[in-house]
């Protein structure tokens, strides 16, 4: 079949780990990419940050990133983008009349609006629009409060999404509870996890020789709500007992701009913290790392750390998973459903040092047990995540969707009929 996501802000070439660049980015590529080894056509639309950037550019075969003009040729954080989703509808419309895609995904909450709004060209013909939202505006409101930088307009617009949409692909239970809150029927939710690539990603080529310190490594934006100042303080309680050879390295960038002669105002600030609990000289800051060179990074590690304040899904542990290297996880969102608890890594609460500390503590002393954890997480990971197992997930989703199409069993709000979202915004 012919496959059309939408994915607005968030382009499968960027690279992870750059400004609003992250899990989503990963996952468009790579379930774009396991759908075209299934023999589908995949066009991946996603708006045009870069006047340079060739309209049309392939990512791999089966797979085109086309990139349409909605707004400035640059860079405009993705909270900023409403105003723009007009001119995002009217692109992917446009692109539609000479290329009519047979499914919509549609990534995200913005991007669930443009496609919606350009479906709704098509008037009764057009294709069924299916959505993941990987993060809910809801859920960042409670978190983050006055700190979300939403456009208001999201509180109203992000749950119609979900109503109007043919199906809602969560990718964990956590999700589907968020998503009945929101009032989404719950015969319009469907499960899809995120994945992993086991070939990029490999348990191999471990530390053959141990090395003077305990190597925790940490990978993602560095924004407040990634917790990453809850590992830093984790470093400081060890050393109040004694235990200094625990080492951080963190791989990611913030979404601040770096200041005229230093890094960006994230790294400034847990570098600030680190310095005011003595530990300094434990954590060291890599930036952004090429793609390519993160598996290494995790093998080298003797675990990975990730304390989100909350996640929706979280691709980071199933990376290291599959690299054999045990996950420390504050048990939030999607993470305490692909981290087994002493199985594959260790479930910590949110927002707690000590108990990061001790979860540390613990690997360090016994590295028989942690050795265990990391076996147990590659299986898990070969078991029920591969790209592979998600884009069979995901192509019946999408069959059963499109026989819904034909045969519907009760009547629904047809997004073709609505008022355009984006301009009803406006």
């Amino acid at each position: 079949m012919k496959i059309a996501m939408v994915s607005e802000h968030a382009n499968p070439l960027a690279t992870p780990g750059s400004v609003d660049a992250g899990g989503q980015n990963v996952h468009v590529a790579a379930l774009s990419r396991a759908l075209a080894e299934r023999g589908h056509r995949v066009t991946v639309y996603t708006r045009r940050d870069d006047p340079t950037t060739p309209t049309r550019v392939a990512l791999c075969l089966g797979v085109d990133v086309v990139h349409l003009t909605a707004g400035p040729q640059s860079h405009v954080p993705k909270d900023e983008l409403l105003p723009h989703l007009p001119a995002l509808s009217e692109g992917l419309a446009a692109a539609w009349r000479f290329d009519r895609p047979d499914v919509v995904h549609s990534h995200f909450w913005m991007s669930g609006i443009a496609a919606l709004d350009a479906a709704a060209e098509r008037g009764t013909g057009h294709p069924p629009v299916l959505h993941t939202f990987h993060a809910l505006g809801s859920v960042k409101r409670r978190f983050q409060g006055a700190a979300d930088t939403s456009p208001p307009e999201r509180e109203r617009l992000e749950p119609l999404v979900g109503q109007r949409v043919d199906t809602v692909i969560a990718t964990c239970p956590d999700e589907v509870s968020e998503l009945r809150a929101l009032d989404i029927p719950s015969d319009r939710i469907d499960i899809a996890p995120c994945g992993v690539d086991l070939e990029m990603f490999q348990n191999v080529s471990r530390p053959s020789t141990p090395r003077g310190a305990f190597r925790v490594l940490s990978l993602g934006r560095l924004v407040p709500r990634k917790g990453v100042d809850i590992a830093i303080r984790a470093l400081g309680l060890l050393r109040e007992q004694g235990i200094a050879d625990v080492e951080l390295h963190i791989v990611g960038t913030g979404d601040a701009p770096a200041g005229e002669h230093g890094p960006d105002a994230e790294t400034r600030r847990l570098a600030s913290l680190a310095e005011s609990l003595g530990v300094s000289e434990q954590v060291r800051f890599l930036g952004r790392v090429p793609r390519e060179d993160v598996p290494a990074l995790i093998r080298d590690a003797d675990a990975v750390v990730c304390t989100p304040w909350y996640e929706p899904f979280g691709i980071v542990p199933l990376e290291s998973m599959a690299c054999g290297t045990p996950v420390v996880a504050a048990n939030v969102g999607g993470l305490g459903d692909t981290v087994v608890d002493e199985v594959t890594g260790l479930l910590v609460p949110p927002r707690d040092p000590e108990a990061v500390a001790e979860a540390f503590g613990r690997l360090r002393a016994d590295s028989a047990f942690a050795a265990a954890l990391g076996a147990a997480g590659r299986l898990r990971v070969e078991a029920r995540y591969s790209w592979e197992r998600v884009a069979a997930r995901t192509e019946r989703i999408y069959e059963r969707t499109l026989q819904q199409r034909l045969h519907p069993t009760r009547p629904r709000t047809d997004s073709a009929s609505s008022a355009h979202l984006a301009e009803a915004a406006l």
